[in-house]
Formats: C-alpha cells, sequence, structure tokens
C-alpha cells in the first residue's frame, strides 16, 4: 500500500486537538479566509508579539481577518526553523478574559428581552431579523464587538481593568480613534451589563433582508475597522473621515466659546449621509448601498 500524500497533513485536525504535535514555529491557516498565523511575526491586531507559537494564543483569540474560531486553523508547514526564542504564553488579563467569554451572552440575553417585551410591532424594527453579538475581541485592554438587533447594528466597546466608567451618564459621547479613523461612541449603562460604550453602524436595520446577511456584515466590520487602508488620504473614505473630523473639531470650539459666554453653543448642522460612520469602515460602496442613518433608539 503506498503512503498516504504529504499534503494530508495540511487538512484540518492534523495536529487533532494535541497541541503537543505543534512545532513552536508551526505557521498554522485559516480554512475560511487562508490567513496564516506566523509565529515570528505574532498578531498586531490581536497585539500578540511575535515570537508566540500558536499553542501559547489566549483562548479568546480569534482569525483576525474573518474571526473564524481557532480550532478552524490547519497546519501550513513548520514555520521558520531558527526562530529567536520563543517568548512564553501570553499573559491572560482574568477581567478581560472573563468578559469576552461572558459578555456577549449577556448583550443577546438583554437585547432579546427587549425585543420581545418593548420593540415588538414597533414600524422601525425588521422583524426578519434576531439579536446576535459578533467578533468580540480583545483591543488595548477592552473588549470590543459588534451587536446585532432587529433596529440596530452597533460597535461595543466595554471597559478594561484599568477603567472606571461607573461615573458615565447615558448619552456622553466620546471620540474614539482607530487605525481606519475616529468615530463618535454614546455611553450606555444597564444592570445586566454594566456600562459600556456604543457606535452606531445601522439603524434602522432595512437593509438586510436576512440575519446571516446582518452578521456577515457585522463579521467584516471589525477587520476593516483595523484597517488603516480606509483612512489613506486621497481616497474618499479618507475625505469623509476628515470631514467628520472637522465637524467634530467646529462643535468643540462652539461649545468652548459658548462656555466663555456663558451663551448657549449653536449645534452645527447634523452630517449628510456621505459621513456615516459605515462609509469609513466598509467603504464608499457600501454607503452608496444602503440608505442614511435613522434614530439610534436602543443603543443606550
Amino acid at each position: 500500500m503506498s503512503a498516504a500524500p504529504a499534503s494530508h497533513a495540511f487538512f484540518e485536525g492534523s495536529y487533532l486537538g494535541d497541541r503537543a504535535r505543534l512545532a513552536p514555529t508551526a505557521r498554522l491557516e485559516c480554512k475560511v479566509c487562508w490567513h496564516v498565523y506566523d509565529p515570528a511575526e505574532g498578531c498586531e491586531t490581536w497585539q500578540i508579539p511575535a515570537g508566540t507559537p500558536f499553542t501559547a494564543l489566549p483562548e479568546h483569540w480569534r482569525c483576525p481577518v474573518c474571526d473564524g474560531a481557532r480550532d478552524q486553523f490547519m497546519v501550513l508547514d513548520g514555520g521558520t526553523p531558527d526562530l529567536p526564542a520563543i517568548t512564553p504564553p501570553v499573559a491572560v488579563d482574568p477581567h478581560l478574559d472573563a468578559q469576552l467569554k461572558d459578555m456577549p451572552g449577556r448583550f443577546e440575553a438583554v437585547f432579546r428581552e427587549i425585543h420581545s417585551a418593548k420593540m415588538k410591532g414597533v414600524p422601525f424594527v425588521n422583524e426578519s431579523l434576531g439579536v446576535k453579538a459578533v467578533g468580540f475581541r480583545a483591543h488595548d485592554g477592552r473588549a470590543l464587538g459588534v451587536l446585532v438587533t432587529p433596529w440596530f447594528m452597533n460597535l461595543v466597546l466595554l471597559p478594561g481593568a484599568q477603567d472606571d466608567w461607573s461615573g458615565l451618564r447615558t448619552g456622553d459621547k466620546e471620540l474614539i480613534a482607530f487605525p481606519s479613523g475616529t468615530y463618535e461612541f454614546l455611553a450606555a449603562n444597564r444592570p445586566e451589563t454594566g456600562p459600556y460604550k456604543a457606535c452606531s453602524l445601522f439603524s434602522p436595520m432595512f437593509d438586510f433582508s436576512s440575519m446571516l446577511q446582518a452578521v456577515e456584515t457585522a463579521a467584516a466590520v471589525l477587520p476593516a475597522l483595523f484597517d488603516a487602508a480606509n483612512r489613506e488620504e486621497g481616497t474618499r473614505s479618507g475625505e469623509i473621515r476628515r470631514r467628520a473630523e472637522e465637524e467634530a473639531a467646529t462643535l468643540a470650539q462652539a461649545e468652548a466659546a459658548a462656555l466663555a459666554s456663558e451663551e448657549p453653543a449653536p449645534r452645527p448642522a447634523g452630517p449628510s449621509p456621505e459621513m456615516s460612520r459605515r462609509a469609513v469602515i466598509l467603504g464608499p460602496r457600501a454607503a452608496q448601498s444602503v440608505a442614511p442613518e435613522g434614530p439610534q433608539d436602543g443603543i443606550a
């Protein structure tokens, strides 16, 4: 009987879930999007330092491109034999690890209850959709993900162990910078989840005909959010970002002047549909295919 082709070793499960079978230098490839995790490079998105083997990645690590689970990675090759000393396993932040495990389920439970108790029959609710927390991952010591409901899709940012957000008032605004641009988040606080910050991507949700379509869009948001190419100057997304930041600066100057004169601050006209956050994140084609954002009901 002839030997099995060597390529069989590259299929999913070739290390049978036994990490001891993986060399510290082994490179693995996501079977969904073909992203390669190379220990020699680490993972910038998840802030994993170079020299970290696949076996030492934290349990909450997922594919930085498609958000696929780590068990969806296949052994590609043995990597670089002369890789410098491998770093010890990445330290796990217990607070962050607990958030990544527990908070997606909490948000889903809370907003399913809101949907069934308060939002049934409301005109701006797309009843063909459900509630799903998508792609929660670590970012600067905080948990970040996307929450999909029948009436909105939001980025959700949770406090890190170093943060005290107990004094935040619902509706407080904050501009937060990401590689693709700067986005406005609103503070929220619920007994079941505690304080968090949310950035509206879509509201209402009638642009989506199925939950699959909505979830696929949500899964595409985070990789695009961390893609600096979306903020290149000279592109339409760069122009959108520039105009949005100018509007924020104008508002700040007006409010400062009003405080100085003890007069109410005149607010500039609201942003045009061109300046929507989803246009910056998902690109101009996505912006052209959807209607302007509506009321941000339910983000708090």
